[in-house]
């Protein structure tokens, strides 16, 4: 079971970070607000990875969503008796904190990136709750 849609969620809030003025047409490696270099829709990688464009970046956003999903599964195999709104939201979920985390966690609010509350992520929370709650 694969959710249609997931990656409008990782989409709208990573969103596709390029360099405006030197290079508009690709993303370049950047340190998100957890510490983490990160490229295009929030897919983790080295400084020194190349430029990328958007449509490679959509290619590594289906390979992330992929694992996400597995690891979703895996750690939580009753969600895909679920609908899929639901198993979408947990999806968005694991994307951004980790299968590792998602194993752990109690699904609490995680909203904390590099040790501190990020509106970012409190934001993105809330709206996986809604998505939760109306599916």
């Amino acid at each position: 079971m694969y959710p249609r849609r997931p990656s409008i969620w990782p989409k709208r809030f990573e969103g596709f970070h390029r360099v405006a003025r030197a290079d508009p047409g690709r993303a370049h490696p950047y340190i998100c607000p957890a510490g983490y270099w990160t490229i295009g829709y929030g897919h983790l990688c080295k400084p020194d990875h190349p430029p990328i464009t958007e449509d490679e970046g959509e290619v590594y956003l289906g390979y992330d969503l992929r694992t996400a999903v597995a690891a979703t599964l895996r750690h939580c195999p009753a969600l895909a008796a679920e609908s899929e709104t639901r198993l979408a939201a947990i999806v968005d979920l694991t994307f951004n904190l980790g299968g590792g985390r998602l194993q752990t966690s109690t699904l609490r609010q995680w909203v904390y990136g590099g040790g501190k509350i990020l509106p970012g992520l409190v934001a993105r929370r809330d709206a996986e709750i809604l998505l939760i709650s109306s599916g």
